[in-house]
């Protein structure tokens, strides 16, 4: 398993980086999740399969490689695969992606070093949408693909199941099947007949396709279960089953958009009959022949009970016996879009499936879950659905059954456009396009506080109804407050409620910056009915009644009231979703067009706002004072967008880049009745968009970063115009996102972060270039190197929207300093940087 603390990045020049904390949600598609038997959860997170560990909560690493979103992932040996998995130091994963691409990956066990093994022959054409295999022996694997090219693909993997032992992947043979392609696949082995095997799949034409082969990969059509009336979403064999008859049958379920689910039961006749194909047959199910073995197919159970469409279905996996053998339990976990996972087992008495357990989500989205997944031991349940969450339930109960949620990893679900942290560092704030702004925060353990710190999502404070674009958060004394951007013509103000704040007292142990909790309020926030202000509920019930209805709490036309809490540990999917939101104090309306770009000054008094613009009036940047929210200044002198702005550390200067390709420095200063602002130089300073900018915390230098793959470093003299101080090497990628911290006062020294439209980020140490005296033009000159390139096992696999570093005096204490990063992959990323 890769080491709890984290991948280093390697040292060079001085630093080194090692990840601290990774916030994933998973691709919103069905097949996208596997938990291996090494005890690890792969899932999708756009283009990077990243992988968690359950008894953690925490995701350990993300693999990077697929050039499009991942869609499905396969663990070999898989859950059922238990005579395989025992005493195995390595384990292989597959990942199939949307442009067709199957990877594999390998780890050892006791070394947890990921390797990339081999990107597999291109044989599909569209998207893979299901992966499926077997472990046919110690050494080979069957697993078949399937794509919306109307391919399904068989492949073997031959391995040596030593730590450093080879891979070789080939392609056994290829099915066509049509024009409706198929979309789950099960493959095993067929009972009384050691190498054969037979593949299930079905998809688009309502019925279950059989097919029997054997090793080689030759499989040939053997029959069609016919019974379900729309798309089947979810096959799964189980293993081979013991019958009253003492022989050996093995059971199919399958899932569909019909809402129901059916158990097919196949069952061996040594004696083929031939002449006896008649009613009874009929009724029973086709039967097909493999071999010289016949087997008869029969509906053992129609399963109705959930209330949507059913994507998953799963048996529960083998355990070992005592003798060596598998003994399979009669277990299947099912999950819909109904928000509802069912746990079904036949009835002791009469032997008729029932639903014996269901768990399942309250949530602001109607739909519900893509897929559910057994633990390998069978104790914890896992989902994952349409908001890019995880859910984990895990039994509990000593005499019956009491399943418990559990802590999960979580994120966004569609990309991270930008991040702040808080006005101690504390924690991180992020907003995406999936139409949320989350806080992530490390909690620390109350019973044992040396224990290793994890970060989790503490709260929710916005759901939104448009993908909100920036955020900033409102420096200096008072309650904890944001201000944010969306695709929208207004910015929107928040407060931080009573219970964040004594939740965050329980995160970070830590007393608050501001003790008196008495000025606080505001105990919580409910959701608008169009999802879009949110009201505060007050401490002594001054909020407005809800509209009481009738209705039940699921009715679509009522959204249930918040339950303001003071978390104890880590909250959960639905605690997150309803109770931590923070009230909207405030609207800024002045934009002519959706939000793109915000700052706050360092002394918590200015908020600066763009918006998109094709026009210099409507480019303009709007000064707000913070308290009043009056607009107190509107600056003009970009013609298009204004991509980022940022206060100097003193706030007399804002600097600001845009799409033009230029630059803007503006002269502020803050008065009684508002601000004071003229444009100090305007330079046009790439050839391509400029996307990034930050500037010196010691001092009037900055750098800008642009499309033209270049980043420079200029600095304000004269306080008239800007000077060019020094152009870093020309980067291989555009540069998106530059965040400048400083190391050493005396020496003008800091570092630079780089992050690129490919994902990865480096650092480069820059110092000097100072002025010998204030009235002096001639400078120091300025040095600049290339500090350390992040492992791209650390980085991200798309476009890094944002780069910050924790304020530097909330590091004083630190050994060392965090860099937030968040990107277009729809991850955000903590890492620390110490000297090596």
């Amino acid at each position: 398993m890769p080491p709890a603390a984290g991948e280093l990045a390697g040292a060079r020049g001085g630093v080194e980086a090692e990840r601290v904390f990774i916030g994933a949600g998973c691709n919103r598609v069905v097949n996208n999740v596997s938990w291996g038997a090494c005890g690890l959860v792969a899932f999708g997170a756009q283009n990077a399969v990243a992988l968690f560990s359950p008894s953690r909560g925490e995701i350990v690493t993300t693999l990077p490689g697929h050039k499009a979103a991942v869609n499905c992932t396969l663990w070999l040996p898989t859950k059922k695969d238990v005579l395989q998995v025992r005493s195995r130091e390595t384990h292989y994963l597959l990942s199939g992606s949307s442009d067709g691409a199957i990877m594999a990956w390998k780890i050892g066990s006791g070394i947890g070093k990921w390797s990339h093994v081999l990107q597999l022959p291109a044989m599909h054409k569209k998207g893979v949408t299901c992966l499926a295999g077997r472990m046919v022996s110690d050494k080979v694997s069957i697993f078949a693909s399937t794509s919306s090219d109307g391919m399904v693909v068989i492949w073997e993997m031959v391995v040596e199941p030593t730590a450093g032992g080879c891979c070789k992947l080939s392609c056994l043979h290829s099915l066509s099947v049509g024009l409706k392609p198929m979309v789950s696949l099960s493959l095993a082995v067929l009972p009384e007949r050691e190498g054969c095997l037979i593949l299930a799949m079905g998809g688009l034409d309502h019925k279950v396709h059989i097919y029997c082969g054997d090793q080689s990969g030759k499989f040939i059509k053997a029959c069609e279960l016919k019974g379900h009336s729309d798309w089947i979403r979810s096959l799964d064999f189980s293993l081979p089953v013991m019958t009253s008859s003492e022989k050996h049958s093995l059971f199919l379920v399958s899932s569909s958009q019909d809402k129901t689910i059916r158990i097919w039961k196949m069952t061996s006749d040594v004696q083929q009959r031939k002449d006896n194909i008649g009613m009874a047959s009929y009724i029973e199910g086709p039967l097909f022949v493999a071999g010289n073995t016949s087997y008869q197919v029969s509906l053992e159970s129609l399963l109705v009970g959930h209330e949507d469409w059913v994507y998953s279905v799963e048996w529960q996996p083998p355990t070992l016996l005592l003798g060596g053998e598998a003994h399979q339990p009669m277990s299947i976990l099912s999950a819909s879009m109904d928000k509802m996972m069912m746990i079904w087992r036949p009835e002791k008495n009469t032997g008729l499936w029932i639903n014996s357990v269901t768990v399942g989500e309250l949530s602001h989205s109607a739909l519900g879950f893509y897929g559910g997944h057994w633990e390998p031991d069978g104790k914890s349940i896992l989902a994952h659905g349409y908001g890019g969450f995880f859910h984990m339930w895990r039994d509990v109960g000593l005499d019956s059954e009491n399943w418990k949620p559990q802590i999960v990893p979580s994120g966004h679900f569609a990309p991270v456009s930008d991040l702040t942290w808080s006005r101690s560092g504390e924690y991180l704030l992020t907003v995406s396009h999936d139409q949320t702004a989350r806080i992530f925060a490390p909690w620390r353990s109350h019973v044992n506080p040396g224990d290793v710190i994890c970060w989790r999502e503490i709260a929710r404070p916005q759901i939104h109804g448009h993908d909100i674009n920036c955020v900033t958060f409102i420096q200096g004394a008072g309650n904890h407050r944001f201000v944010c951007g969306a695709d929208e013509k207004v910015c929107r103000v928040f407060e931080a409620t009573l219970s964040f704040l004594k939740t965050l007292q329980e995160a970070t142990l830590l007393k608050p910056d501001n003790e008196d909790f008495d000025d606080v309020q505001v105990l919580g926030a409910n959701m608008s009915a169009l999802g879009l202000s949110q009201k505060p509920i007050y401490t002594h019930g001054k909020e407005s009644p809800s509209s009481a209805s009738n209705d039940g709490p699921d009715s679509m036309e009522t959204i249930p009231d918040a339950v303001p809490t003071v978390f104890t540990e880590p909250p959960v999917e639905d605690q997150l979703a309803w109770n931590t939101l923070w009230p909207e104090s405030h609207k800024l309306y002045g934009h002519g067009n959706e939000l793109f770009s915000i700052c706050c000054d360092h002394a918590g008094k200015l908020v600066a706002s763009s918006c998109k613009a094709q026009s210099a009036p409507v480019a303009e940047i709007w000064l707000w004072e913070v308290g009043t929210w009056k607009a107190v200044g509107r600056l003009q002198s970009h013609n298009l967008t204004v991509t980022q702005m940022e206060f100097s550390s003193d706030n007399a200067f804002l600097l600001s880049v845009s799409r033009d390709r230029h630059l803007s420095v503006f002269s502020i200063k803050k008065t009684e009745e508002g601000a004071q602002h003229h444009l100090v130089t305007k330079h046009e300073a790439h050839k391509r968009i400029i996307w990034a900018c930050s500037w010196n915390p010691f001092g009037y230098e900055f750098a800008t970063g642009s499309r033209d793959k270049t980043v420079k470093i200029w600095c304000v003299q004269d306080t008239s115009s800007v000077k060019l101080l020094a152009t870093l090497p020309q980067f291989r990628e555009s540069v998106t996102a530059l965040a400048w911290t400083g190391r050493d006062r005396a020496r003008n020294a800091g570092i630079i972060a780089v992050g690129m439209d490919n994902g990865l980020i480096e650092l480069w140490s820059v110092s000097g270039g100072r002025a010998a005296s204030d009235s002096s033009s001639d400078r120091s000159p300025l040095n600049v190197a290339c500090m350390l390139r992040f492992d791209p096992l650390l980085c991200h696999v798309s476009t890094v929207h944002r780069l910050l570093w924790q304020k530097p005096d909330s590091a004083v204490e630190k050994a060392a300093v965090e860099l937030a990063s968040c990107g277009a992959d729809h991850c955000v990323r903590v890492f620390a940087v110490r000297d090596s």
